[in-house]
């Protein structure tokens, strides 16, 4: 991505606890702004917090006492301390669902849990981080919100602006599923197509930052993509309460450009050094399509660099050929002791219907790439089927139909004959 244009606002802004930006390279901070990369060495900056001091006792009973969406946990994202009461789509507390069928599936014992995050407003957790990045908007003054998407963003966005006001206009790949389209589209903003795959998209999306055309655009996974990533964090936030306080043993997430899994582990970080979770190690595991898997290949082949690829997967959400965390998820996954992995389209529809049989959970495909590669990696010895480990669905399958054929088990006559006939009787 190129950097940024604008300067930081040297207006204050009301973020609640965010102090400064601080650049993940060199570690240079700079003032609260829509600023995603360090003017010293061009590393990606994220917000640096002055965190709640005092007793954990005391901030864990005002989380709990908190809204049930994501603002519970105000005290610890950029957001003001009244962003409760602000026009937005609370996204948020998604069920952590106790999957004891699909455990006994792939033989884990020591309690599997998938956290569903399809029950948030749009269908996916992209809510979560258009909610922080809207926040951002209204501070710095944009009047316009706008991405680069593979699909869900793109409704995320649009849902988010027309609820709080603003003006649309999204950017996603020109072949998207249809179910996507439609859902980005109906909100009434901008929808545009552009010719090419997701990182054509993006890099178009940087052009138009710096180009007057942009004024006034708060694009939210680019100018403020340091906000929007924090929405991530929350995931982390709600499986440890919703774990009773404490963290996960393993957790699989999906990479597309590997910023949830990077913010998911910040969160646990930032809960132990709060105290609201005893400290003790835990492994994250990163999961892609082998149709998309440049952090997998870079993690087997014991390399630093992630080298991009042209997508080519059912998992279009997943389908960015060159992640901009890869190298971070690279690193988490080494320092935990987890890995990255892939599964080919085939697995990812067979643990799709594997998940919503066992679960009664329709994911998209991207929670067929995470249930399927927690099964190869338990298949493998890699992920302990002893330990407590939660399982990422980041969206709902009826956005991504296209990926799984199916229909009815019979067409019949109306009658107990027919019905007889057809060999189901004794179903």
């Amino acid at each position: 991505m190129a950097v940024q244009s604008v300067e930081p606002s040297t207006t204050s802004v009301d973020l609640g606890p965010a102090a400064a930006l601080s650049c993940r390279e060199c570690g240079e901070r700079f003032e609260l702004g829509p600023v995603f990369a360090c003017a010293l060495c061009f590393g990606p900056l994220e917000v640096a917090y002055d965190l709640p001091a005092g007793d954990p006792a005391t901030l864990r009973q005002r989380i709990e006492s908190g809204p049930a969406n994501i603002w519970r946990y105000a005290p610890l994202l950029p957001v003001p301390a009244d962003v409760a009461d602000k026009p937005n789509l609370n996204p948020g507390l998604t069920k952590l669902v106790k999957a004891d069928n699909l455990a006994r599936e792939l033989g884990v014992t020591g309690g599997l849990y998938v956290k569903d995050d399809s029950g948030n407003p749009t269908h996916s957790f992209k809510d979560r981080v258009v909610a922080i990045a809207v926040e951002a908007a209204r501070a710095f003054g944009f009047t316009t919100l706008s991405c680069s998407s593979t699909g869900n963003l793109a409704g995320a966005v649009g849902a988010a602006a027309a609820r709080a006001g603003f003006k649309s206009c999204v950017f996603i790949p020109h072949d998207l599923e249809a179910g996507k389209v439609v859902m980005a589209a109906v909100y009434g903003g901008d929808l545009v197509g552009i010719e090419g795959t997701y990182d054509d998209v993006n890099r178009f999306c940087s052009e138009l930052i710096g180009d007057p055309l942009g004024e006034g655009w708060g694009f939210v996974n680019v100018n403020l993509r340091p906000y929007y990533g924090e929405g991530s964090k929350t995931l982390a936030y709600e499986i440890c309460e919703q774990l009773g306080w404490r963290l996960p043993d393993q957790i699989v997430v999906p990479i597309a450009s590997g910023s949830q899994l990077t913010k998911i582990d910040k969160g646990l970080k930032e809960l132990v050094a709060l105290g609201l979770v005893e400290d003790r190690p835990y492994k994250i595991f990163g999961a892609q399509a082998e149709g998309c898997s440049p952090v997998a290949r870079a993690f087997k082949d014991g390399h630093d660099v992630v080298r991009p690829v042209k997508p080519d997967t059912i998992a279009k959400s997943l389908a960015i050929g060159n992640p901009a965390d890869g190298p971070y998820v690279l690193d988490i996954a080494r320092r935990t002791g987890g890995a990255v992995e892939a599964v080919g389209d085939p697995e990812i529809v067979e643990a799709i219907r594997l998940l919503a049989r066992t679960e009664g959970i329709f994911a998209e495909t991207a929670g067929g790439v995470t249930v399927g590669v927690t099964k190869k990696l338990i298949e493998d010895g890699v992920l302990d089927p002893s330990l407590t480990t939660v399982v990422l669905n980041t969206g709902d399958g009826l956005k991504t139909l296209d990926a799984v054929a199916a229909g009815p088990t019979a067409t019949i006559r109306p009658s107990l004959e027919a019905f007889r006939a057809a060999g189901l009787a004794a179903v």
